[in-house]
């Protein structure tokens, strides 16, 4: 459970448990055949099409548990015994994801379906099963990608989720309690819900199509079978469904999945300001037509909101054409566009309308874990960055003592350049080149300060 709202009503996340929740009935959709030839209404023709693209996932690994020692165990042992017992126990969690590109294998679910994982297996819906690898995932926007190596794959085309309405019908598909796949069904309820305290970044599609715990990575698609969002939380008492489902619209899920697969992390688009709602009361206070959209109260130094010319006071009532509601749909927006893109924002100042263009700067942080690159990386820590001449490629920013990347010879401070001879300049283009000649030698082309060398990996 994320956040509280009352005693009895919980925002949670829709990994599986093995506990039970209430089930809340729905109407069904209005869907109508061709009376001439009697046909029955039905959504199979189109779920037939979008079903085999939503798989299962089951992932497993080793949690931290710390308890207390009894006061009755440190009075014999002496005042130096320690307060807490610390031993790891294994989990399990299970959830669902959609396959977005059958050619490569490419399985988009929840972040937090499968965080601190050690072993992540896929099932399709005609019984196949593979073990996935982590390509990359953000934990602030609940998002993860993951690849299979599998023939014969379905994905699911993506709807331009920026033109939902409210009232557009909306299919859920996942794996509710890890019964196995289930379809359900409703409508799109609220667009650009933010604040819910779920994710660092909010600006969900709210639905009352049914879903539960395990729905988490799901696919919410339209009539015409293209995905509108990722199925990701519930509003309901413990836990449970009462028509008050979240799902992140495919838009954004799009935009993280692409900086992951360019750049093996999400960079992050920061505008550089500090805002909040425009309600009632500002909307009199600053005279604004409306009562919708961001007050900048801010503009920090340096910042891309700076160079563009934005001002405290202004009123950002869009971004793109498109209409925002609350500061925190903006933030979203904003951060899952990524660093380097231009957003334009629509802005009234002092009773007039107009449009700046900004050029989103990047987030601090956002480095990968290098064993979901290579096996032989295990223990290191990298990111985009350059060498001392300038050169791009992958910096290691840290090995851990003893890891197996140690072993191998990489330091802290190291930028990989190239593998087997090949240039590489960031980190989707050396886990490419990994993969490439992951059955043979890797050669891996590093510069440690002024030094060039190669470790080799056998």
């Amino acid at each position: 459970m994320k956040a509280n709202y009352t005693n009895l009503f919980k925002v949670s996340v829709l990994t599986a448990s093995l506990a039970l929740a209430p089930v809340v009935a729905h109407a069904a959709l209005p869907w109508f055949g061709n009376s001439d030839k009697q046909e029955m209404p039905t959504l199979a023709p189109m779920l037939e099409k979008a079903t085999p693209a939503v798989v299962n996932i089951s992932a497993t690994g080793m949690k931290k548990d710390a308890q207390r020692v009894p006061d009755v165990f440190r009075y014999f042992f002496g005042p130096n015994a320690p307060r807490q017992h610390t031993q790891e126990k294994p989990f399990q969690t299970a959830g669902s994801g959609v396959i977005i590109d059958a050619k490569k294998g490419y399985v988009v679910t929840n972040h937090h379906v499968i965080a601190d994982t050690d072993k992540i297996l896929v099932t399709l819906k005609d019984g196949r099963q593979f073990e996935a690898k982590k390509i990359g995932s953000d934990s602030e926007s609940d998002v993860a990608l993951l690849q299979i190596d599998a023939d014969n794959l379905t994905d699911i085309p993506l709807a331009n989720s920026d033109k939902l309405r409210v009232g557009d019908f909306a299919i859920a598909i996942g794996n509710p309690f890890a019964i196995g796949q289930t379809v359900t069904s409703g409508i799109v309820s609220a667009l650009g819900r933010s604040g819910l305290g779920i994710e660092g970044y909010e600006n969900f599609i709210q639905t009352d199509a049914a879903i539960n715990s395990g729905n988490s990575g799901g696919a919410l698609v339209n009539f015409n079978g293209e995905l509108i969002g990722i199925n990701t939380a519930i509003l309901g008492p413990n836990g449970g469904n009462v028509g008050i489902g979240f799902a992140i619209p495919s838009n954004m899920m799009k935009n993280l999945v692409d900086q992951i697969v360019e750049f093996g992390e999400v960079r992050r688009g920061v505008l550089g300001i500090s805002g909040e709602n425009i309600d009632a009361g500002m909307a009199k206070a600053f005279a604004l037509p409306t009562t919708q959209g961001a007050i900048v109260r801010q503009v920090f130094e340096g910042t891309a909101a700076e160079e563009a010319g934005i001002k405290p006071g202004d009123a950002i009532v869009s971004i793109n054409g498109r209409k925002i509601q609350t500061f925190f749909e903006l933030r979203a927006k904003i951060g899952t566009m990524g660093a380097g893109n231009t957003a334009v924002l629509g802005i009234i100042r002092d009773g007039k309308e107009m449009d700046i263009k900004v050029k989103l700067k990047e987030a601090e942080g956002g480095n990968v874990a290098a064993e979901t690159m290579h096996p032989a990386l295990d223990g290191s820590d990298l990111g985009n960055g350059k060498t001392k001449s300038g050169e791009a490629g992958v910096v290691v920013n840290s090995v851990e003592d003893r890891s197996i990347a140690a072993r191998l010879g990489l330091e802290e401070g190291d930028v990989i350049i190239g593998v087997n001879r090949e240039r590489v300049s960031n980190i989707a283009q050396l886990r490419d080149k990994l993969d490439e000649h992951k059955n043979g030698i890797i050669a891996l082309n590093v510069m440690r300060g002024n030094t060039q060398l190669y470790l080799v990996i056998r």
